[in-house]
């Protein structure tokens, strides 16, 4: 069997799953890393990194990522998902390597804007990869399962950051999510098979089929009026998706402003409330631990009840939880706080990814996703602007809080008027294909327009 016909081989779920929680835990470790060396970053004289240009090397992050999600959505029905996860995981570390040796603070930003963009292009196709590759009624399951290892990561890198920091250099923080990066890129490479829309979009459905029937999954229905044109996203705007498009960008621009501002801002934010640099980098990996366990329970009851209701109920659990941690609790009060915090804030971007997947036609997830994710980067830029404006003003130190409650609140209110089952109307739709359905999460959706 030659190496380009492994490509098409199928891949037993578990394995599919490995794979991607592995890459997550690397992409929510490169993701975190700035949060938790920022403290220190501040006090490195010689990279002259100031609290403002530590807001903007955040906000350049989240724009590498509005491209990177861009491209995601523009490529992945041209070149497909499988060689857009490929590159994207080489890229990250190459923006990391940056980041280890940079020897001054624009050196620094320009790195994690590498970082940005392959992350951008890693997490919507990966996402609308795995959920493509699951059966219907584990797609939000599977979904928050790779979120968890994005929180994961998420938590590694304060764990590390608390035994190395500040005793040694932040350097090793950088280096130390290029070094596994290198090992998993070679089995990704061999073991994931190619996208089944994607071969049945590039005229080699026989192929789909294969790679389908070994899989034990539904060959996916391409509707003819689904085309998505040049950047992928004329179609998401097309009669009975225009709304539901508008409302998870704006619903992924509030979620994404949540996990920015806090990953970036918590450990400084708890030092402002007394805590010392080891102390408040503990309690960022409890937020993490939250992030982690609630994504993967969240996820199997979103398969039972529908994401929607995960990601309301994530959303207004976060506000609650921040609002009551501004009032400074006793410390064991404070631990369960920001265990469901990070259940809150950073869940709500698993539950909301996992509500697009299980939302959109089948041949437009990874569009869906892609584009989602690029026009919600504003808010994931805002968010670090956000507590560096908040921590930097004469504000009360609650309102380094309260100022994310309130996005959080609002993102509640717009995942609520997301409509859940619309009859989708395409033209010159194929009358098999439109009449094709699937059930996700006890709801009939359209598979295709």
């Amino acid at each position: 069997m030659t190496t380009a016909r492994t490509h098409f081989r199928p891949i037993a779920e578990r394995t599919l799953l490995t794979l991607a929680f592995a890459l997550a835990i690397l992409e929510g470790y490169d993701l975190a890393s700035l949060g938790v060396t920022l403290p220190t970053l501040l006090q490195e004289p010689g990279l002259g990194l100031t609290t403002a240009l530590g807001g903007i090397a955040g906000a350049v992050t989240a724009f590498g990522m509005l491209i990177g999600a861009a491209l995601s959505g523009a490529f992945t029905h041209r070149v497909g998902p499988r060689w857009l996860i490929i590159a994207s995981s080489i890229l990250v570390p190459l923006g990391m390597i940056v980041n280890t040796l940079a020897p001054t603070a624009g050196v620094f930003i320009g790195g994690r804007a590498i970082v940005g963009i392959g992350l951008g292009i890693v997490l919507p196709t990966l996402l609308a990869f795995v959920a493509e590759l699951s059966h219907a009624g584990r797609r939000a399951r599977n979904v928050g399962i790779v979120m968890a290892g994005m929180a994961l990561g998420g938590l590694c890198a304060p764990l590390l950051a608390s035994v190395l920091l500040p005793g040694q250099s932040y350097r090793w923080i950088y280096l130390a999510g290029v070094i596994p990066a290198v090992i998993a890129i070679p089995f990704v490479i061999r073991l994931f098979p190619e996208s089944p829309v994607h071969l049945v979009r590039t005229g080699r459905g026989a192929l789909a089929e294969e790679l389908t029937a070994g899989m034990r999954i539904p060959m996916p229905a391409i509707d003819a009026g689904d085309k998505p044109g040049a950047l992928g996203l004329r179609v998401l705007f097309r009669p009975g998706l225009r709304a539901v498009t508008i409302l998870f960008w704006l619903t992924v621009a509030c979620a994404l402003l949540l996990v920015f501002g806090i990953t970036a801002w918590l450990p400084t934010i708890m030092q402002a409330q007394g805590f010392a640099l080891n102390s408040a980098l503990l309690l960022t990996a409890v937020v993490a631990t939250g992030a982690g366990v609630g994504m993967v329970i969240g996820g199997r009851v979103a398969d039972a009840v529908g994401p929607k209701r995960v990601t309301v109920t994530a959303f207004i659990a976060g506000a609650v939880c921040l609002a009551l941690i501004a009032q400074k609790p006793d410390l064991w009060v404070l631990l369960i706080l920001l265990f469901l915090c990070g259940f809150g804030l950073m869940g709500s971007q698993a539950f909301v990814n996992a509500f697009i997947v299980t939302r959109y036609p089948a041949d437009l997830r990874a569009n869906g996703l892609s584009w989602a994710l690029a026009a919600g980067r504003p808010g994931a830029m805002l968010g670090p602007v956000l507590g560096a404006a908040v921590l930097g003003s004469s504000l009360p130190v609650q309102w380094n809080f309260y100022a994310f409650a309130i996005v959080a609140v609002l993102g509640a209110v717009l995942a609520l008027f997301v409509p859940v089952s619309v009859r989708l109307s395409a033209p010159n739709s194929q009358p098999a294909a439109a009449a094709a359905t699937e059930t996700v999460a006890g709801e009939p959706q359209p598979t295709a327009g």
